[in-house]
């Protein structure tokens, strides 16, 4: 007998309606010590960044810096908790093997692990996008934010990402869309699946995280290539970059990591709902462990590329100076030497006027000319 029998189906808690029924435990000698290394790894990695962003928020003077580490303490608390609320859950059900079916007969349980899941894999994708349009405003259009902004704000935003993240999670218990245990049995997910709502809730989540991958990249491209002009400009001495150098160095591997870790499992589901053919849950395993390496690389961005490191690193780097630009020598030879030509160009076509220009006796030589005896 199993759930697709009428009177069983009218007796099954709705997230067990697409399983066998009793659901027999699929065991996995390698499931276990999947949850327990990405843990181990994980969630020492983010407390270390935590520690690292709270003792640079302190430090810094820049404004813009410490919103920047507003939004950095906001992704290391979002994948901490990522990896202790579903990790602690599947762990768990390794070591007891506890009954879904006892211990969950209203599908509470399941809904809220299922609600984590896409909560915390949500998060770091629009928090990514997030910042990245922080980044852009702060270097493309310096004027149009004030200085006078508020940090409480950025908290705000902060807060505001995780409220929309939270809000699509609720999605499939208000009928679109639903959580459903997934084999082997240790955790819940959303049903993937080309039919009704499932397939509706299916796309707005992997549109969702694809289309803040794109958001990401395009900013992030954009200001990139202002922050180079700016460092190759002729006023290059006169403003500091470092801070915003590194500042989108870090950003541009957070996202680079997001869209290595999430865009496997984002194409695959939608890929499968579109196709409409049988859900491959060796491939949904496989990337969403692929998608579990994000929440363990990120905070390594934060704790390795710092320029306090840089500086342990390698001593001979003077990071005093007014730009970035000035530590690499033959890069900078280079651009001053693009720079003169592009000016002896330019001085070229107006050296018929200065010739003009030099014909005419100044006023004040005019004023300082002894008298003639």
């Amino acid at each position: 007998m199993n759930a697709s029998d009428p009177l069983v189906a009218k007796n099954t808690p709705f997230c067990f309606s697409n399983t066998t029924l009793p659901f027999k435990f699929s065991p996995s000698v390698t499931s276990i010590y999947f949850s327990s290394i990405f843990m181990a790894l994980g969630l020492p990695s983010n407390l270390i960044a935590f520690i690292v962003l709270l003792k640079s928020f302190h430090r810094t003077c820049s404004r813009s810096r410490s919103f920047f580490l507003i939004f950095l303490g906001g992704l290391v608390i979002t994948d901490f908790m990522g990896l202790l609320v579903t990790g602690s859950i599947v762990v768990s059900f390794y070591v007891t093997h506890f009954n879904w079916q006892e211990i969950d007969p209203n599908c509470h349980f399941c809904n809220f692990m299922g609600m984590s899941m896409v909560f915390y894999g949500l998060c770091p994708l629009l928090l990514g996008a997030t910042m990245a349009m922080e980044r852009f405003i702060g270097i493309n259009h310096p004027f149009a934010r004030s200085t006078s902004m508020p940090k409480s704000r950025t908290v705000s935003m902060v807060l505001m990402v995780w409220f929309i993240a939270g809000c699509i999670a609720l999605l499939p218990l208000t009928g679109l869309g639903s959580y459903h245990i997934q084999l082997p049995g240790s955790w819940c997910f959303f049903n993937i699946s080309s039919e009704g709502n499932d397939m509706a809730f299916s796309l707005i989540f992997s549109l969702v995280g694809l289309v803040c991958i794109a958001v990401s990249f395009l900013l992030n491209t954009v200001s990139v290539v202002t922050l180079i002009k700016v460092c190759c400009g002729q006023d290059r001495t006169q403003r500091r970059r470092d801070h915003e150098v590194e500042m989108m160095v870090q950003l541009i591997l957070i996202m680079i990591i997001a869209s290595v870790c999430w865009c496997p499992l984002l194409v695959f589901i939608a890929k499968t709902v579109l196709s409409g053919g049988p859900l491959q849950v060796r491939y949904l395993l496989l990337w969403l462990r692929f998608a579990t390496w994000n929440q363990i690389l990120d905070p390594w961005v934060y704790i390795l590329f710092r320029r306090s490191v840089f500086k342990r690193v390698y001593p001979r780097l003077d990071w005093s100076r007014g730009s970035v630009i000035s530590l690499y020598p033959s890069f900078s030879d280079t651009v001053r030497r693009l720079t003169r030509a592009s000016l002896k160009s330019t001085l070229g076509s107006d050296e018929t006027d200065g010739t003009e220009k030099s014909n005419v006796t100044p006023i004040s030589a005019l004023k300082a000319e002894p008298p003639s005896p």
